[in-house]
């Protein structure tokens, strides 16, 4: 069975202006979905048992292994089943919730998701990350620079030495603008920022949906 698999990591709920672009990305995507709420249902941070429990005979494993490694089976299973990958990451204190590092964490296995000697298994397969931010980060901001959210998702998950996905960024910028005086005159680029959010969103759920993984791969 070939799905999408949406990794939500906002702590927002409906709230959540991450949450409402990625909808409306699931408004056009028409193909199966498998979604992991992590605000929700948390994977736990990565213990020394989960560690171990990689490089050690399972035949040995103490119950503390065994469990930490049960829960690595299925975010890895459920990650390698996928086709093509919607991320709904919001920028936290300028960088990710920990709630999406931890399952990250839990799935970056050598082996597994990862090859130090080849390419991934998931390279190539289409990834988009839906992350706002309260501020500005781009070039003239004042807080250019100081993303440290974006590089890194590009990085980790679009790296081919990493996992290697064809990854996609929206960016619905200044989501504060509406809350604080000091931002109102940014209120129209806010607004604009978030139309473009919401078209390319729907865009690439249109364009994604229903192909077979070998099409899903940009040229």
């Amino acid at each position: 069975m070939s799905y999408l698999l949406h990794i939500d990591a906002s702590s927002l709920g409906e709230a959540s202006v991450s949450r409402q672009v990625a909808q409306s990305f699931r408004d056009e995507w028409q193909g199966a979905v498998v979604h992991r709420d992590l605000a929700v249902s948390p994977a736990p941070h990565l213990s020394a048992a989960g560690i171990t429990a990689r490089t050690t005979d399972p035949a040995g494993h103490t119950p503390e292994q065994a469990k930490a490694l049960a829960v690595q089976d299925e975010l890895i299973e459920e990650f390698l089943g996928a086709d093509a990958y919607l991320f709904t990451v919001p920028m936290y204190n300028l960088t990710m919730p920990s709630v999406f590092k931890a399952w990250l964490d839990q799935i970056m296995v050598n082996g597994r998701t990862l090859s130090f000697d080849g390419p991934p298994p998931t390279l190539g397969r289409p990834a988009t990350v839906i992350s706002a931010r309260g501020g500005g980060y781009g070039p003239g901001a004042p807080k250019h620079g100081m993303d440290h959210l974006v590089p890194t998702l590009e990085t980790v998950l679009g790296h081919p030495t990493n996992l290697g996905l064809d990854l996609t960024t929206v960016l619905p910028e200044l989501t504060m603008a509406p809350y604080v005086p000091m931002m109102a005159p940014l209120l129209p680029m806010h607004e604009a920022s978030m139309t473009k959010a919401h078209d390319e969103a729907r865009r690439l759920g249109s364009v994604l949906t229903g192909q077979p993984a070998s099409r899903l791969i940009r040229p």
